[in-house]
């Protein structure tokens, strides 16, 4: 095996001098044909048209700058010689012997050699800058097609796995190996293994040393990022100028950054997602548990005066700081599911419910919330039972009811209506508020998202649609909104599970 520079820069030039890689047996029939293309010409010169010389030589110059832009010098030389020869022996006097008496003859004959090697080695010369622009052409091709499959990968999936597998799609190759200095792994794609070189990888991606090895076709370069190597790739396969070469190591190099920048600010989005997630859950706490923790110091503080309360007061203080201790503890139950809901952590415990008892439970739940306001809640005469997790559907009904209360004027009502589907069940959440402009709908079950309408006049955490959402989709259903002025509506399905069959889990 060759280490770079030089036995890599070596063997490159190799690649792209003008030498043939064509078998002997292949070039022998090769030349046999020119010499009977040649013999073929000289027959119809000769005997059936019977051409001076002067109009021989031209036909003979075309064919041999025929065989050149075909094949190659060394065919169009053989075919140059042979030419000469039959030249001198059909048409120069004496006629049909290789003896020559004028020697304007042998001026003749020599220009016309000469002529045709040169025109020969032009024509060939022609040609081979002709394949090598057009390989320099596909080479440019197959590398803007390499740099605009990297922007399509997927950074969040295991990017160097399919930029290795890119490389060798897009290059031909037969086995790609990159080594990823960071992890410490490699990543393997092709069709064929490609083994035993990982000592070299390793020591490539920390020396910035390149190795090949002809026989087996196999180069490995560092990839190096400004003057630094972090990574290694090896490859399997048809030959690359240096140029091609260095060219996917900096598109590979280009493209791990990109992928490592793109996860970094992924984890720097998360954590400021968290850390808004964690203040917007404490707003709420210390706005919800307000009022149950006022109600309890007011028993509380009554059950303490002096003189004692009568028996009937002190039960009923009692009750009041019972009440609202069950309260706070929902409070805080449900806080908890938010974040965990939020982080992704949905498991669902389904189990055959009646909706019809989960929306009545959550209505009983937010009477205080409710005081006043008129809701009207509608049944079908039957409600088939359906498959979810109670916990989870009350928090999400929840989370609708508190926003039609929020944005909706307080004399009007809100409306909650379930209907039995052939597929499952659906429950309405509708209010008379001012309605959400076409241009949001699509984005208020995105997380934090807010109206920049009401976001300064109503407060919120742009949390409640978003789980509701997610709970939705957990449990293989879905949550919709249809908005006008004076009507606003949440539907959220959940359709019937096949023989009642429990769901064993389902994650965001």
């Amino acid at each position: 095996m060759e280490t770079s520079p030089g036995g890599l820069a070596t063997r490159r030039r190799l690649a792209t001098c003008p030498t043939y890689n064509v078998s002997l047996a292949r070039l022998f029939i090769r030349i046999t044909i020119c010499l009977a293309a040649v013999a073929a010409l000289t027959f119809a010169a000769y005997k059936v048209l019977a051409v001076n010389a002067t109009t021989a030589g031209f036909g003979y110059l075309l064919v041999v700058l025929v065989i050149a832009s075909t094949w190659g010098f060394v065919e169009a030389a053989a075919a140059s010689v042979f030419a000469t020869l039959t030249l001198n022996f059909f048409f120069f006097e004496p006629l049909l012997t290789l003896t020559i008496q004028d020697p304007k003859n042998w001026v003749a004959l020599f220009t016309f050699l000469a002529t045709a090697l040169i025109a020969s080695r032009l024509s060939d010369k022609a040609k081979r800058t002709t394949e090598e622009a057009m390989e320099r052409q596909r080479d440019v091709e197959r590398l803007y097609t390499f740099s605009r499959s990297i922007l399509l990968i997927d950074a969040t999936a295991s990017f160097p796995r399919d930029l290795a597998q890119k490389v060798a799609e897009t290059f031909g190759l037969a086995a790609v190996v990159l080594y990823d200095r960071r992890r410490d792994e490699f990543y393997r794609a092709g069709p064929f293994e490609f083994d035993g070189m990982d000592h070299q990888l390793r020591e490539s991606a920390l020396s910035g040393t390149s190795f090949s090895d002809p026989e087996k076709n196999r180069v490995i370069t560092a990839i190096r990022l400004g003057s630094e190597p972090i990574a290694s790739l090896a490859i399997q396969g048809p030959q690359m100028p240096d140029s091609v070469l260095q060219g996917i190591g900096n598109l590979v190099a280009i493209g791990m950054e990109r992928a490592r920048a793109q996860n970094l600010a992924h984890q720097v989005e998360a954590g400021r997602q968290s850390e808004q997630l964690r203040t917007a859950l404490i707003d709420a706490m210390a706005h919800e548990f307000k009022t149950p923790l006022t109600s309890i110091r007011a028993a509380t503080t009554a059950l303490l005066d002096d003189p004692p309360q009568p028996p009937d007061s002190r039960m009923q203080l009692i009750k009041i700081a019972d009440e609202e201790a069950r309260r706070l503890a929902e409070l805080i139950d449900d806080s908890v599911e938010i974040a965990r809901v939020d982080s992704g952590q949905i498991h669902v415990r389904a189990e055959a419910s009646n909706i019809e008892d989960v929306v009545r439970d959550v209505v009983d739940s937010m009477r205080d919330e409710i005081e006043n306001r008129p809701v009207e809640v509608r049944y079908p005469q039957k409600v088939p039972d359906v498959d979810l997790d109670r916990r989870l559907v009350k928090l999400a009904l929840k989370q609708l009811v508190d926003n039609a209360l929020k944005y909706s004027p307080p004399s009007t009502p809100v409306k909650i209506e379930v209907r039995d589907l052939d597929s499952g069940v659906e429950v309405d959440v509708s209010n008379g508020g001012d309605g959400i402009p076409a241009a949001e709908q699509a984005r208020i079950f995105d997380r934090f998202y807010r109206s920049p309408s009401v976001q300064h006049r109503i407060p919120g955490s742009g949390l409640g649609l978003s789980i509701a959402h997610r709970i939705a989709q957990a449990h293989h259903g879905d949550l919709t909104v249809t908005s006008s002025p004076g009507d606003t509506t949440f539907r959220m399905i959940f359709p019937l599970s096949p023989n009642g069959a429990l769901w064993k889990g389902a994650t965001e």
